[in-house]
Order: structure tokens, then sequence, then C-alpha cells
């Protein structure tokens, strides 16, 4: 990975902790705003049979939505590795063993642990990758329908915020960092693979952007 965090970094960040508080909100409220949201925009597209790879996707509650709602298969590739407990967990309660598969890697290093799929997402990901063009343009590599990812939007407030955060980050001795990439330059960064933008829009502080081949 460039210029910031290894992947321990992210372990201390994104760790058990943090997995047994998501995957427990997940079971007593279900997704939040943002990830349903996107569960909604993807689904739109029509997603029966359809083939699902998440980057960074946690406990994998976004798949197991889209399973749910008759994605065929799906596969995670996870940077921390506290996930993968929480994430069994859930994959038994829901009883699709057979049809995920998660991967622990940095994927913008190492893409080709991961197979192609119909459907690519990167739910509240990018804000955590330094180098956002090489991570969108190893996840546009493998979308051969559609990509689908978040990002806090680049304003003086939210960067404000974001060196807040890292400031505390680096006073608790954590390699972690956050980042507001412009939008503009994400965007860029799939459309420079053959796809282009077809919705766009604001789920509470987080932008949603859906991009299909051209």
């Amino acid at each position: 990975m460039t210029g910031c965090c290894s992947p321990r970094d992210y372990g201390d960040f994104f760790d058990a902790k943090l997995a047994r508080r998501d995957a427990e909100r997940y079971r007593k409220h279900g997704l939040g705003r943002a990830s349903r949201r996107l569960v909604e925009l993807v689904s739109s597209r029509g997603i029966d049979g359809a083939t699902v790879l998440e980057i960074g996707g946690g406990t994998g509650t976004l798949q197991l939505e889209l399973l749910a709602r008759g994605a065929e298969r799906a596969a995670n590739v996870e940077l921390s590795p506290a996930y993968e407990s929480e994430a069994a967990r859930l994959i038994e309660e829901r009883g699709v063993g057979g049809r995920v598969d998660r991967y622990v890697t940095d994927f913008a290093a190492t893409p080709e642990v991961a197979p192609a799929a119909d459907v690519v997402l990167l739910h509240r990901v990018v804000c955590c990758y330094p180098d956002y063009a090489a991570l969108l343009g190893a996840a546009a590599a493998k979308a051969q329908r559609t990509l689908a990812f978040s990002f806090p939007p680049a304003w003086p407030v939210a960067r404000a915020f974001i060196a807040l955060l890292n400031l505390t980050q680096r006073a608790r001795g954590c390699g972690f960092r956050s980042f507001a990439h412009a939008k503009d330059a994400l965007l860029a960064a799939v459309e420079s693979h053959g796809f282009r933008v077809t919705q766009l829009e604001r789920a509470g502080v987080w932008r949603l952007a859906v991009l299909d081949r051209a």
C-alpha cells in the first residue's frame, strides 16, 4: 500500500470490539441509512443471479442483504482480520455459508486474490485509503457491470473533522489515517476504466456514486 498505514494499523483501528459492535447493531437495527440506500441503488439495476464483490466490507452486512435480494454469490476482501469471526457468525446465521468467500489482504496491492463480479462495492472505504486511484482502479477492473462506492464530501468542515480524527489517532500511537479525496478525482479514477456516472446522491454525511460500464 502507498504512503500511509500498514495492515497492522488498520487492525488496530478496525478491531474485534468494533466488529462486534457493528454485528450487534445490524442484528438489532439492520443496515444504516447510507448502507441501505447503497443496497437499494445496486438492487434497482437487477440483482437476481448476480455476483457481488465488496472491498472493505467489514462484517459483510451489505453482501448479506444483496444475497437476500437475489444475488447468487458474494466475495469480500478485507484488510483488517478482526472482522472475520463476526462475519462468519452472521454468514452462519443467514444460512449462506456456501455462497460467500472472504479474503484478508490489501486489495489494491493484490487484486488477483478476488474474482471478477457483476457488481463491485466500496462503502466507507476510499476515505480510509491514501491511494484512491490504485484502489478504485483495481476495483473497476473487477467490475463487469456496476461499481458503487461512498465517500465523505471534501468540504472544509469535513476536512477539519478528518484532521482532528487523524490527530487523535496520532496521539494514540495508531498509524491509521482518514482522507477526504476530491469527488471529481474519485469519479475520474473509475471513469478512466470505461465507466460512466449514472447516479450521484447524498445519504446523510455520505455521498453515494454508482457507475455503470459505458
